[in-house]
């Protein structure tokens, strides 16, 4: 609080230092300052007369330099007044002005009256003044059950580099309920409105410093950074996508949070807190959607009419001083209602701004994604803002869409004003993306069509193909190998079968016969054989397993004889009536021998099976 008194000190020292400029007089002042948000308005009918000879056209506003920091939005108008039928509002051209001999304390703006003043004229015009960040918590810092006390300070003379005849101001708060204020002569206090003055014949750069404290628990809502992208498609859509990251910009929230206690009374346990935002949308806006990183949030609700669409949305959670969100809304337009054609160019006529009630944006970023194609692309804003191109690659395009892009700081509703995008757009360029698809598509066809009818199989007469062939008839030969030699093995078994029924028979002709017929079918099987081994020896492509099966048809000829020596031995005992023992004993060396063989023939086959 010290530090706002010695800057009051040192800007009133500047300013009585400071001479008056020239022989304007301002006549009569109404100043009108609304605290009934965060953004501080100020509203000043001012009448201005010529007490001097020469002609005068322009006339000049100071602001304290720390006001002038915080000031977004400046406007002046000539006065219509009372009863006076309401014309369509001319602003006065309004600049930053520099004048000499003029304390650095004071910021300067010239506003170009309509007429030049002769000696004796006048004139009434209004000025609109917004402010941010202009009210200041005090205390800093509360808890969830606190209320939000915030103070403003002002002067209650109209700071002018003219001299003022008689002025008046009025302060109007959110409620009645005020901590404080400053008390000078001729001070009322109606409801929640202060009124100063009148004050009379106050001479320039007249100064009195007053000071607020009052209770503010409306919506401090600042949007830290916004970006509103806008999509213009000459298939009849206008998508807008806005990005906000937002912050309660109020005294800072301290201490724990007790959804309980918030739930069960919200407006004592939260008063300093805001549940929800408004949007005032387009008419006709459609397709509304509302959603964070997480995904879609259900807590909003959409009401419109033929003047309007109002969304209210609501946080996941409610914001207390200091918290912060990001969220995403977006919504179409019918194009109808914002595209124009004018001298063969098309425009985009939109607002600029976001259409959030009372939100002040600290950075907006207004994207204009215009159809790929267009040319000759200028803008039209009612105020001065940064601006450079990009380009944005989306869904067939080929060299991107042009992008528009502007920035500007410090913004608030009154800057949601139209601004035109003009550019050149041939009507041919909308056949693009449709013939790229019918292309595409019809493309996709033949070549589907082609692969179809087209023998895409390897070339019979290619070298890579009768080697794949040749294996193919050796991998058949082979397998015919492997069925020869498992039916020998077979007969094998039957051999050893009619040696157990001998045993428990004694039948020896029987023996013999199955003896007789196992040799004969294992000659034709040999006979067999032999034009395999053969064709296996003169192809290539048995190479590499033909030493595998000249070895299986070894062993399996020295099995095959082992067997029948095996098979005589056991007969020829029973035919000299030995006994199972000397029978046994004499065959016992061959039957191990019989053993390692048939182990080796099975090792074998399984070998060549796995090649």
């Amino acid at each position: 609080m010290e530090s706002f008194r010695f800057c009051f000190l040192m800007l009133t020292i500047a300013i009585l230092a400071s001479p008056a400029l020239s022989d304007l007089v301002l006549s009569k002042v109404d100043r009108r300052i609304y605290l009934t948000s965060h953004i501080v308005r100020i509203s000043s009918t001012v009448k201005v007369e010529n007490a001097g000879p020469e002609k005068e056209s322009l006339v000049l506003l100071a602001f304290p330099e720390q006001q002038a920091k915080n000031m977004a939005y400046l406007m002046a108008t000539p006065h219509e007044g009372k009863g006076k039928v309401k014309n369509p509002v001319v602003a006065l051209p309004v600049e930053a002005a520099n004048p000499k001999d003029m304390p650095a304390a004071l910021t300067f703006y010239s506003i170009s009256l309509p007429m030049g003043l002769a000696e004796g004229d006048s004139f009434t015009f209004d000025v609109l003044a917004v402010f941010t960040h202009a009210l200041r918590p005090i205390p800093e810092q509360i808890t969830q059950a606190d209320i939000q006390l915030v103070l403003y300070q002002d002067s209650a003379h109209y700071l002018s580099p003219y001299a003022v005849k008689v002025q008046s101001l009025s302060v109007k708060l959110p409620d009645s309920r005020i901590e404080s204020y400053t008390k000078l002569e001729n001070t009322k206090i109606h409801g929640s409105e202060i009124k100063y003055g009148p004050y009379e014949n106050l001479p320039s750069f007249s100064y009195s410093p007053i000071a607020v404290h009052f209770e503010s628990n409306l919506p401090f809502s600042v949007a830290q950074e916004l970006v509103r992208e806008i999509e213009i498609s000459h298939w009849g859509n206008v998508q807008v996508t806005e990005h906000y990251k937002l912050i309660h910009g109020g005294a800072q929230s301290k201490g724990e949070f007790s959804r309980l206690d918030f739930l069960a009374r919200p407006n004592v346990r939260g008063a300093s807190a805001f549940r929800y935002l408004v949007a005032n949308l387009p008419p006709r806006a459609h397709s509304v959607y509302y959603r964070d990183e997480i995904g879609n949030i259900s807590t909003s609700h959409l009401r419109g009419d033929s003047k309007k669409t109002e969304l209210l949305i609501e946080p996941r959670y409610p914001m207390f001083g200091g918290w912060r969100t990001a969220f995403t809304i977006g919504y179409g337009l019918p194009l109808q209602d914002f595209l124009y054609e004018s001298d063969r160019k098309r425009f985009l006529n939109i607002t600029f701004s976001s259409p959030m009630v009372e939100l002040v944006i600290d950075a907006l970023i207004v994207k204009v994604v215009l159809p790929e194609g267009s040319s000759d692309i200028s803008v039209a804003a009612p105020f001065p803002v940064e601006q450079w191109q990009e380009t944005k690659i989306s869904h067939l395009d080929i060299d991107g869409r042009p992008v528009v892009v502007l920035k500007k700081t410090n913004v608030v509703p009154e800057h949601n004003q139209f601004f035109q995008v003009y550019y050149h757009f041939s009507q041919l360029s909308m056949l693009r993306e449709p013939l790229m698809l019918i292309s595409g598509f019809f493309f996709f066809f033949v070549a589907c069509i082609v692969y179809m009818h087209a023998d895409i199989s390897i070339s019979k007469s290619s070298a890579s193909y009768l080697a794949k062939q040749q294996w193919e008839e050796v991998q058949a030969v082979i397998q015919q190998v492997q069925n020869i030699i498992s039916r020998c093995l077979t007969t094998h078994d039957n051999l050893e079968a009619s040696l157990r029924d001998l045993s428990r028979t004694g039948n020896i002709q029987a023996c013999k016969a199955a003896r007789k017929a196992a040799d004969g079918l294992l000659k034709e099987l040999s006979k067999e054989l032999k034009p395999l081994l053969t064709f296996l020896q003169s192809s290539p492509s048995a190479a590499q397993v033909l030493p595998k099966v000249e070895e299986l048809v070894a062993k399996e000829r020295e099995l095959q004889e082992k067997v029948m020596v095996k098979h005589a031995t056991v007969v020829d005992g029973y035919e000299k009536k030995l006994g199972a023992c000397d029978i046994e004993n004499r065959v016992a060396l061959q039957q191990q021998k019989l053993t390692a063989l048939r182990q080796e023939v099975d090792d074998l086959l399984e070998f060549i099976d796995e090649i």
